[in-house]
């Protein structure tokens, strides 16, 4: 699966917003999701394994932890989709 930077920016931001229940415009790349109102680990657990299936990889648990912005995200799973087209 090829997506541009822009597509999984797009996606991921889409798929946090709907973890937490909030409008995806909402949500700046750079915003420290841990400090959103309300977000606690099983909104964040729940949104992983959305981006998860969605990208067909598996992001490793200690990465998990050290997420705290979408565009953390973004990085991890286009590393993970890298390694799964080499």
């Amino acid at each position: 699966m090829s997506s541009s930077h822009a597509e999984i920016v797009s996606t991921v931001t889409e798929i946090v917003a709907g973890a937490l229940r909030l409008p995806a415009e909402s949500l700046a790349v750079d915003l420290n999701l841990r400090t959103v109102e309300g977000t606690d680990s099983v909104k964040v657990l729940l949104a992983i394994a959305r981006i998860e299936r969605e990208y067909g990889i598996e992001i490793e648990d200690e990465d998990v932890f050290t997420l705290t912005t979408i565009n953390d995200v973004v990085r991890i799973v286009q590393a993970q989709l890298a390694e799964t087209t080499v």
